[in-house]
């Protein structure tokens, strides 16, 4: 995996602060991968946010926070919620290729 520990505690914090403690976060994509160089840091967010409105509002304060923390990155968000109606198949694939942070 190609994030650093502090990297990783603060993508956590920020996932925990924007979608509550029972939300989960995994890394997927190339930065998985310790033989690839560069790319973007692709995330799957999982939470129990039920009105799409909310998660709209944490999604943007998640990503502000992680550029706080991170630095200016290309940072590419997934979210899952109940109630989610589309799932394309990236879903899936994060699921099952993702590490959970």
């Amino acid at each position: 995996m190609r994030l650093n520990e502090a990297d990783r505690q603060a993508i956590k914090a920020a996932t925990e602060e924007c979608f509550g403690a029972d939300a989960s976060v995994r890394l997927f994509g190339s930065r998985t991968r310790d033989d690839r160089r560069g790319g973007d840091i692709d995330l799957l967010v999982e939470t129990r946010l039920l009105d799409a409105n909310r998660v709209s509002r944490a999604h943007t304060l998640f990503l502000a926070r992680l550029q706080d923390r991170l630095g200016e990155q290309k940072i590419d968000v997934l979210i899952d919620y109940p109630g989610r109606n589309n799932h394309p198949p990236i879903y899936a694939i994060a699921r099952r290729e993702g590490v959970l942070l």
